[in-house]
Formats: C-alpha cells, sequence, structure tokens
C-alpha cells in the first residue's frame, strides 16, 4: 500500500510540474493559456509555478454541469480551446454538451486498450459504437486505424447484416458494448451461420459494467474479451491487461480517486474519479467525470482502478449513453395527457431494458398519448423504449428508477 501511495504522489507531482511549464512558456511566449484554464487558476490563486506544483489537487473539480454552464456561457466549447486548436470533428453528448476531435492521429488515445487486447495490423474490427452525434464510434475507428487495422464501422443496430459481415469478411475483434457483443453472437447462431467461419478473437468492451458471468458467456466464443474506461470528454482513462486484474491508467493522463466532499485525493474507500489532461489545445484540468472507483493494487504492485462502482450524480448511463433526469424533464414537460412519468431502468439477459412509465391524464387516450412520449423519447433523449401507462406512480417516485443487478 505504502508503494502504491508513494506511486500516486509522485503522478500528481508529475502533472503539477508539467501544467507549472505549460503555464510559464505560456508567459514567456506571451501565448495566453485558454481562457477557461486561466480563469480557473487565477480565481484559485495557482497561477504561479510554486503555487502550481505545491496544491494543483486543491483546484476545486470542474463537474460536467460546469461544463455545460462554460459552453451555454461562451459558445460552443466554453472557452476550454486555444485560438490555434485544429478541430476535425464536433460531437454532442447528452447535456448538449460539445466534445471536439482534434486534428492528429488517436486523439483520444484508446489505442493501448487495442493492443492490449492483441489488436494489431491484421484485424479487421467491427467497430459497434455510435457514429450519430455521439462520439465513442469515431474514438475506436481512429485508435483502430492508428493500429493499422481495418475498421467495419458497424454502429448500433443492422445485427443481422454485422452477423453475416462477421462471416463473409473474417472480422477478427470487436469494440463496443459487451451486452452488444452477446447480442452479435446470439444473432449469428440464430441465422444458423456457419461455425466454421466465425474468427472474432479478440474485443475490446466498455461504456457498461462486465460483470463475471457476462465475461464468461463471452469468452466461450471470443477468447480475449478486456473492459476499459473513459468518457467522452477525455478520451482514455483507463484499461485491463488482463481479465478481472484491474484498470491500468492509461499513458498521458493523471487520474486520481477523489473525496465526494472535499474533492481532495484518497488511497482507500470509493471516490469520484477525476482527470488532468496537459493536451497544449485542449487541456482538461481536475474534470470530475462523476463516475465512483477505488484504488487496489494489481498483480505487479501498481495502483489500478477496481473499475466503475456507480455515478455521483443523478445521471445514469444506459446502453452506454448517459440519461440525465434534468434533460429527461425537459423533453417530457408539458406533453399533452401526461400527468406523471418515470424511466425504469432494468437488466433482461444482460442486456440494458429501458421503459418509461406514465399516468394518462383523465380524458386522455392511453395508445395516443404513449405513442407520443415514445417519439418525444426517440427524438429528444436519442433512447428508444416502451412506453406503459400506469393506474399510478408512488408519491416519492424519482425520475430515473435503475433496478438492474449485474451479479
Amino acid at each position: 500500500m505504502h508503494a502504491m501511495i508513494g506511486s500516486l504522489d509522485a503522478a500528481v507531482e508529475g502533472y503539477a510540474a508539467g501544467l507549472a511549464e505549460q503555464v510559464a512558456a505560456a508567459v514567456a511566449s506571451g501565448r495566453a493559456l485558454v481562457p477557461s484554464l486561466a480563469r480557473r487558476l487565477a480565481d484559485h490563486g495557482l497561477s504561479t509555478d510554486e503555487s502550481l506544483r505545491e496544491n494543483l489537487s486543491t483546484l476545486p473539480i470542474l463537474s460536467k454541469d460546469d461544463v455545460l454552464a462554460l459552453q451555454q456561457a461562451d459558445p460552443p466549447f466554453g472557452g476550454a480551446l486555444s485560438a490555434t486548436a485544429a478541430v476535425r470533428r464536433v460531437f454532442q453528448s447528452p447535456g448538449p454538451i460539445y466534445e471536439p476531435q482534434l486534428d492528429g492521429a488517436d486523439p483520444w488515445r484508446w489505442s493501448p486498450s487495442l493492443q492490449a487486447a492483441g489488436m494489431g495490423a491484421d484485424d479487421l474490427v467491427l467497430n459497434c459504437f455510435g457514429y450519430h452525434l455521439s462520439p465513442a464510434g469515431a474514438m475506436f475507428e481512429e485508435a483502430a486505424l492508428a493500429l493499422g487495422a481495418r475498421v467495419l464501422p458497424g454502429g448500433i443496430g443492422n445485427q443481422d447484416l454485422q452477423a453475416r459481415a462477421i462471416a463473409d469478411l473474417g472480422v477478427t475483434a470487436y469494440t463496443g458494448l459487451p451486452s452488444y457483443l452477446k447480442a452479435v453472437i446470439d444473432r449469428y447462431d440464430d441465422l444458423g451461420l456457419p461455425r466454421d467461419r466465425w474468427r472474432l478473437q479478440r474485443a475490446l468492451v466498455t461504456a457498461e459494467p462486465l460483470p463475471d458471468s457476462l465475461r464468461a458467456l463471452l469468452r466461450e466464443r471470443v477468447p480475449t474479451v478486456l473492459m476499459a474506461y473513459g468518457t467522452a470528454d477525455t478520451g482514455l482513462i483507463a484499461y485491463e491487461t488482463e481479465p478481472g486484474g484491474g484498470l491500468v491508467p492509461a499513458p498521458g493522463v493523471l487520474v486520481q480517486v477523489c473525496d465526494l466532499d472535499t474533492g481532495a485525493p484518497i488511497t482507500e474507500g470509493e471516490g469520484q474519479v477525476v482527470v488532468t489532461l496537459l493536451r497544449p489545445d485542449y487541456p482538461m484540468v481536475r474534470f470530475g467525470t462523476g463516475d465512483l472507483s477505488a484504488w487496489r493494487l494489481g498483480p505487479d504492485g501498481s495502483p489500478r482502478l477496481v473499475g466503475v462502482l456507480g455515478r455521483s450524480g443523478a445521471a445514469v448511463k444506459v446502453r452506454g449513453m448517459f440519461l440525465h433526469p434534468r434533460q429527461a424533464s425537459a423533453v417530457l414537460a408539458g406533453v399533452p395527457g401526461v400527468a406523471r412519468w418515470r424511466f425504469v431502468i432494468d437488466r433482461v439477459e444482460h442486456r440494458d431494458d429501458l421503459g418509461c412509465e406514465i399516468v394518462v391524464a383523465e380524458g386522455a387516450d392511453d395508445e395516443t398519448v404513449a405513442a407520443d412520449v415514445a417519439d418525444r423519447i426517440r427524438s429528444g433523449l436519442r433512447f428508444s423504449c416502451a412506453v406503459t401507462s400506469v393506474a399510478d406512480l408512488p408519491e416519492d417516485a424519482a425520475p430515473i428508477t435503475d433496478r438492474r443487478d449485474w451479479s
């Protein structure tokens, strides 16, 4: 444990020194830091070399809500980009929060996690993350291309076509949700496709938990199934190098687990994952992911994250995407014929099942109202779900009820 604490302290010192050097270089050259970071450092007395080196971990955590507020006040990126940043694409996550894709190979740095799963230039990777608005599909495509692999941009849906492509093209690797990989395997078998043409040997999965029971099922058909962890804002944060061995912090990122009340880094117990990235054009300092985790010792004695243990805020992740109570309320507010509503999340055969229960106002038609709600959820929240009319809801019903069992 002492060795792990020393390693974590050394990492903080190294990143504090790196940020101090970045600030000093900007001052010396007359080139200002990105405005949002400059304001944060100045507001908390951390704009000098010495103060940064000694007090980086006292800088208040920047939350997703803070980022949203900054972007609304100073669109589109809240002053978080340098004036010279080269942006190739812009993505939108729930909130809405806008994320830039910087120019260059593998800008989100996911390639180490793919390499850990054995992927390389000889692979054809079926990428089953979404390509519409959210950045996940582009993240993993860029990482695979950086390794020299070819990519089949499967996205989400069209499982019949994806299963046939596995047989026809000799797909060897997969990136996506673990639950979606199971669905693709099941569809392959349901279609009666030849087992001797199944070549998929490696999978890197993320965006939802990977319980031992599901990993065991997947490994019956895919020998290597490893987990990684990251966000749309930060890219790769940590990844497995062996099944169940904990998540190794990714190169180029400072990962801290911080007390929920004080924001101070901790080495024991659960806390929020807080990330620092010293990208010159798009720095991110003490960014709070909202995810809960804890440190553990890896097989080699190095510090590793145990995985994502939950969320510190009200938002939940469903099918790999965030569902915010605030945004749900905005979309469903004032829907004609709806007296009350709530979302309910269950886990059925290792897949997220999202439903919306509604209390229909007296005199309104249940089917018409339910169809209207389903359309609004699909267009406003980018989720498809069954809408069910119920007689009433509990008085203390939360906007989102999460009943999933991850065992």
